[in-house]
């Protein structure tokens, strides 16, 4: 299942609302504002013009450090895709339209 513009909630407290989250199977949602408290399998961050810094550093660090697999990163502009995963030193760069296997088993074409 993907879904955008939810909230999730990390075990550390912080909340990040990636551009498009990843899981095996749809949350139950609550009444009102409430941010998911599941970690995504993976998620699909797409650079966002001054928020390079965030999109391409800070955002793929953290969610690899909370549990997520699989942060992939696309600049629209470049159609350059860096997938990243806690396993690798670096991230492999790849060209969109690109067809990834991700580790809970789906597969994603960025």
């Amino acid at each position: 299942v993907h879904i955008s513009d939810v909230i999730f909630r990390f075990s550390d407290g912080s909340f990040k609302r990636p551009d498009i989250a990843i899981l095996c199977a749809m949350p139950t949602s609550k009444e009102g504002f409430q941010a998911l408290e599941v970690v995504p399998e993976a998620v699909v961050e797409i650079i966002s013009e001054g928020y390079e810094y965030k999109d391409l550093v800070l955002s793929p660090s953290f969610y690899l450090e909370n549990g997520v697999k699989d942060v992939i990163v696309l600049d629209p502009k470049t159609k350059v895709v860096l997938h990243h995963r806690a396993a690798w030193e670096n991230p492999k760069e790849l060209e969109s339209p690109v067809q990834l296997e991700l580790l809970c088993g789906c597969e994603c074409i960025v």
